[in-house]
């Protein structure tokens, strides 16, 4: 998938650095894994999703929060989360909150909507 990204030229990618990103969302079954495979594809950034809840699909560890550049959670409920139960690995960690609201299936059209204009912006700034 290419969701309109323009093409990145050689020079380009010699002159940056690979974003990680880290999208956290409560289960990790619709919005993360979204955001998740909406960048996957992405020159010059790494995507990877996981969910606050112990019963997500994939939980959220110290070592997905240490490998990532940027954390974006979906809700103002996953950052708390974050910080109460990993606080050395969050304090100097890139965090932004999507404020993206449970109410959508996996790589539902609005969602990726939703996903994609909360992202660029942030990702544009991170990568000059």
């Amino acid at each position: 998938m290419c969701f309109g990204y323009p093409q990145v030229g050689v020079a380009e990618m010699v002159n940056h650095k690979t974003v990680k990103l880290l999208f956290v969302c409560s289960m990790n079954q619709w919005r993360s894994p979204t955001a998740e495979r909406i960048y996957a594809d992405r020159p010059l950034v790494q995507a990877r999703s996981c969910g606050t809840s112990k019963k997500a699909r994939k939980t959220v560890a110290a070592d997905e929060l240490k490998w990532a550049d940027i954390v974006l959670v979906m809700e103002d409920k996953h950052k708390r989360r974050l910080m109460a139960d990993y606080p050395g690995e969050m304090r100097f960690k890139e965090l932004h909150v999507l404020h993206i609201p449970d109410s959508y299936k996996y790589m539902d059209p609005e969602l990726i909507e939703e996903i994609s204009e909360a992202v660029e912006p942030i990702l544009m700034q991170k990568m000059g």
